[in-house]
């Protein structure tokens, strides 16, 4: 079990780690790519036959840097806060939820703590806005920045300082988990009642879709649920007016702290050459957000699943990635992040395990005469 960590930054500390993170993100390592590429057309098998495994694993070389990355050492970071937008009647669950699943989270009662756990990776949960007081003690990250947002419908989320916190801070846990002398993988996760809505709002402010065609059912609200919902979100974009161009805008006016969070957390990946696999819906606000700042962290990103929210499909387009899995699942916490993890685990055992043609002595493709081809390492 991890110790209580308490993470708080001054202003202008915040500001400076975020812009100093984003000027560290570097383009994937075209030659590990390319050596990586190699070894997958010389393993024994027909090229490509292993579909998106292949892809995977090159990928992965691309992000750590290295043709042949091993197994990896695997944390979901799972992000909670509440929402002043709740008050609004938009979810089926009463805000006090956020902070007893917190007590779960810890307990290792919920299901990001049982994937997790048969992923072999480490949960790390962390406040960002829990609508309480949580005792100092507790063996998670304490970064609050408020007891919640503001009610998106009624003016801004938070304000511009709190959205560069929230990101800073995703950074600094990143940091803080980090595995010296050993490559990372981070899962995204989050807990916090109405943090569909504040999602919702945040693709639908970036990309101008019609909010019914990116709003969903949430904890599962019923029709005239759904449609308060709407409504609400409507209202807030009209009513705080979030600039499409500028994210950290978008996260402030219509955004949660623990989305800001997850950012932060993708940035600070992306700036240690770690690969992020991403939960569903709210991950995917957070990654809008992180693409938004910096559009190359973009390369760093694995999708794990195709959510049920109906605004997840118009988040993965725009962020150019294609998911994992499809098993309908809507629950967040990072458990989609958990259950993609063995994947790559099984991509990268591939990649590095697997014999070649020479290896085995396997004879490779013939040419037009039936002639096994030459193949040579």
């Amino acid at each position: 079990m991890m110790k209580a960590i308490a993470i708080h930054l001054h202003p202008a500390e915040a500001t400076r780690l975020v812009q100093e993170t984003v000027a560290g993100i570097r383009p994937l390592d075209a030659p590990a790519m390319a050596a990586a590429r190699a070894r997958q057309d010389r393993l024994t098998k027909p090229p490509g036959s292993l579909g998106r495994l292949e892809e995977l694993a090159i990928k992965l070389a691309g992000i750590i840097g290295w043709p042949l990355p091993r197994r990896l050492a695997k944390v979901v970071v799972t992000c909670a806060a509440d929402h002043g937008v709740a008050a609004e009647g938009v979810s089926a669950y009463p805000a006090a939820v956020t902070a007893q699943m917190v007590y779960n989270f810890v307990r290792g009662g919920a299901a990001i703590n049982v994937l997790a756990r048969q992923a072999g990776a480490r949960v790390v949960v962390a406040d960002l806005g829990v609508a309480t007081d949580l005792p100092p003690e507790l063996p998670i990250v304490h970064a609050k920045l408020g007891y919640g947002t503001a009610n998106l419908a009624q003016g801004p989320a938070m304000s511009p300082e709190q959205a560069v916190a929230s990101i800073a801070t995703g950074i600094r846990i990143v940091a803080r988990c980090a595995a010296r002398g050993r490559p990372m993988i981070f899962g995204t996760g989050d807990m916090g009642i109405g943090n569909t809505t504040a999602s919702s709002a945040i693709v639908a402010a970036l990309t101008g879709a019609p909010v019914r065609d990116v709003t969903g059912r949430g904890t599962g609200i019923d029709d005239a649920g759904w449609r308060r919902k709407v409504a609400v979100i409507e209202r807030a974009l009209a009513l705080n007016r979030p600039d499409p161009h500028d994210a950290l805008d978008v996260l402030a006016k219509v955004g949660g702290f623990e989305i800001g969070a997850i950012a932060g957390v993708i940035l600070g990946a992306a700036a240690r050459r770690a690969p992020v696999v991403l939960d569903g819906f709210i991950s995917g606000a957070g990654a809008l957000i992180a693409a938004g700042l910096c559009p190359p962290v973009r390369d760093y990103l694995i999708a794990a699943h195709s959510s049920v929210e109906i605004g997840h499909r118009l988040m993965l387009e725009q962020l150019e990635l294609a998911p994992l899995l499809n098993l309908q699942l809507r629950l967040g916490e990072g458990t989609g992040a958990a259950l993609a993890m063995p994947l790559i685990d099984d991509a990268l055992a591939i990649l590095h395990q697997m014999a070649t043609f020479e290896e085995a002595g396997v004879s490779d493709r013939a040419d037009a005469t039936g002639a096994p081809m030459a193949h040579t390492l």
